[in-house]
């Protein structure tokens, strides 16, 4: 059964990590290494099942291709799952024998922070491979990715109002942003400078006020987001929010944030906002500057060429548009489009990634 999964979905390697003494439970799964090794983050959750394990580990492998494909990386696509309780389930011995896994995959896999993991996680399985990045700035890395984030959300923003409204400035626009986490909140500094008028709301009470208090946007209640009259909606928490409850509620032209998976049926709820005249700015697109960021340290970590190549955000999601507009298709078919289209020229160049060829890492 597993083998038949692997070959509808066109995955190249699944690894099951086990480790009697410290407990580890892991699943890697590679999708494509087409343009290079796999990227894609440890996600560290107490699974109900270990075939929901899987089943989400090949899901988000498969996300990793197609974002890193569409932000214009020469890195596959790549995630691995530890099946524990973040909080309390995870152990020194557990991080460091999975760093080993890793390892063992010689640099076909590259790890990095997901749900559940962070720096001071990574650092620990660093210990035992070279092929994890996002680990604390004391080593050398990129340090928080929110900032970087957050920048290629705004270009994306600025090239989805030049669709909309036939100029990018996001000057006088209003912009409706669900969430006021850490990428929210350098997006409304960006939105704030351009002067753009913000409608913020998130369950976190304090970091609403601190917005409302920095940049002086108005506050709403986390149900009343959906109906407020604006330009752009900006979905900067949750996945699945663009549904069939809250899609007839949006008083808005365009769609574009920071939240992962934001249409709870691709397929579906791309049709519906096309059909109501909504732009929708893909979200593997808008927010992949996190990953250019990190991918950034494969070359050794230069701030200024990551913020270059999270700027070019705005000509790849104008792609996107274009694609979308010539064939008549939603926005998000047509991101998918996009990054099949680069894999499969690609393949006729190299078909997958062998760590001795030259590659992003031997510049390491």
């Amino acid at each position: 059964m597993i083998f038949n999964k692997m070959e509808s979905g066109e995955y190249e390697q699944i690894l099951f990590c086990h480790d009697k003494a410290s407990g580890l439970k892991a699943i890697i799964a590679i999708h494509d290494t087409t343009l290079g090794p796999a990227l894609g983050g440890c996600r560290i959750w107490n699974y109900a099942s270990e075939e929901e394990a899987l089943i989400d580990a090949m899901r988000l492998a498969k996300g990793m291709t197609y974002k890193n494909a569409a932000a214009g990386l020469n890195i596959g696509g790549g995630k691995s799952v530890i099946i524990a309780d973040p909080k309390s389930g995870k152990t020194e011995a557990m991080l460091r024998a999975f760093g080993r896994y890793v390892e063992s995959l010689n640099g076909r896999y590259i790890t990095a922070a997901d749900v559940g993991s962070g720096p001071a996680d990574l650092d620990i399985i660093y210990q035992e491979t070279d092929y994890v990045v996002g680990i604390s700035e004391s080593y050398g890395s990129s340090g928080n990715p929110s900032p970087v984030t957050a920048f290629g959300v705004y270009r994306a923003m600025m090239r989805t109002a030049k669709e909309v409204f036939g100029d990018d400035s996001l000057e006088g626009k209003t912009v409706a942003i669900q969430g006021c986490g850490s990428v929210a909140y350098s997006l409304c500094e960006y939105l704030h400078e351009a002067g753009a008028k913000m409608i913020v709301t998130d369950i976190n009470e304090e970091a609403v006020e601190r917005v409302v208090n920095d940049f002086g946007a108005e506050k709403v209640g986390v149900d009343e987001i959906f109906e407020v009259e604006a330009d752009i909606f900006a979905p900067c928490a949750l996945g699945a929010i663009l549904n069939d409850t809250t899609i007839p509620k949006l008083k808005v032209k365009a769609v574009c944030g920071s939240a992962n998976n934001q249409l709870e049926d691709i397929e579906k709820h791309g049709q519906m906002l096309k059909d109501r005249g909504i732009i929708y700015a893909p979200d593997f697109i808008a927010n992949a500057g996190g990953v250019i960021n990190v991918a950034d340290e494969l070359l050794g970590y230069n701030r200024e060429r990551a913020l270059d190549n999270a700027s070019r955000i705005y000509d790849q999601m104008g792609l996107v548009f274009d694609i979308a507009r010539e064939q008549d298709i939603t926005t998000a078919e047509a991101a998918d489009r996009m990054a099949e289209e680069r894999i499969a020229t690609m393949k006729e160049v190299r078909s997958n990634f062998i760590r001795t060829e030259h590659d992003t890492l031997s510049r390491r």
